[in-house]
């Protein structure tokens, strides 16, 4: 038996044990491993980082995509900046009015590698024919889109460093808001309130933000492989509150089976605990 560690801060560490070391290679971009265990099967990492493993991915992916759809049922152009292990875009596709995904992936070897060792996300995706691939960088594609030209977009993101960095900027946020139409949803990676560099970047995004689009919410998420297991997500719009907004019999009508994600727990999921609401409040 073998452990995977991974450090969640100066006096905190993670560990899973783990039977395979599947594949390890360094991309242009970073490094890439994948292992098998028996707890968690398949996971990989991205320069020593949990990303996705099989146990808990539906988690993530069914909360950053679900509660845009069940705020907005009529979504049919939807933008995935990252993502590269496809569970976003996988649950995208499920819904048969999406009429066209741009997926914008700056590491290909990411997504062709969870083809390869991770199809509980990655499988059928790049077949679907309302699926566009773009393997290039997120930030610089979002500055070219046209105005208004998606409903939703999905910042499926690695953390605020190397190649996740700029996707944690004002400019980058600005420019979401420009592409999206007038119903235009943008949902973000809103990191973690409980270590304090987690906390840090949950503050930085959540201003940011708030300055650009007139309807900002955060909600959380319970990740049990991510650094304390209390994960956020930013919902920012131009038009829809998630919780006054919400259409829950024309979400249930979509008829999707999901293990994580109900329209019961969307509104609860807006409710955060006092400190976490302190903390994004104390720079306001």
């Amino acid at each position: 038996m073998k452990w995977y560690t991974e450090q969640w801060s100066d006096n905190c560490k993670f560990s899973i044990a783990y039977e395979k070391d599947l594949h390890s290679e360094k991309s242009p971009f970073q490094q890439i491993d994948f292992y098998q265990g028996e707890e968690f099967g398949t996971f990989f990492t991205l320069d020593g980082l949990m990303m996705v493993n099989e146990k808990d991915e539906f988690i993530y992916h069914d909360m950053i995509v679900h509660p845009a759809f069940a705020t907005n049922p009529k979504i049919k152009k939807v933008l995935i900046i990252g993502g590269g292990d496809g569970g976003t875009a996988r649950e995208v596709l499920r819904y048969p009015s999406v009429e066209e995904v741009v997926m914008v992936e700056i590491d290909e070897r990411v997504f062709r590698l969870c083809q390869e060792y991770l199809p509980v996300t990655a499988s059928g995706v790049e077949e679907d024919s309302r699926m566009e691939l773009r393997f290039e960088d997120g930030l610089a594609y979002v500055k070219n889109a046209p105005d208004a030209s998606f409903d939703l977009i999905l910042v499926d993101s690695t953390d605020p460093i190397s190649v996740g960095e700029g996707l944690f900027t004002t400019a980058f946020y600005q420019e979401c808001y420009r592409v999206l139409n007038q119903d235009g949803i943008l949902i973000n990676q809103h990191e973690s309130p409980y270590f304090e560099e987690y906390a840090e970047n949950m503050k930085k995004a959540r201003k940011k933000i708030k300055a650009i689009f007139p309807i900002t919410n955060v909600y959380q998420y319970h990740m049990p492989t991510y650094p304390s297991g209390h994960w956020l997500f930013g919902f920012a719009s131009k038009t829809y509150d998630p919780i006054k907004d919400i259409n829950a019999e024309a979400w249930e009508r979509f008829g999707l089976k999901t293990k994580y994600y109900n329209t019961d727990l969307h509104v609860g999921a807006f409710k955060l605990p006092s400190y976490v609401k302190e903390a994004l409040e104390s720079d306001e």
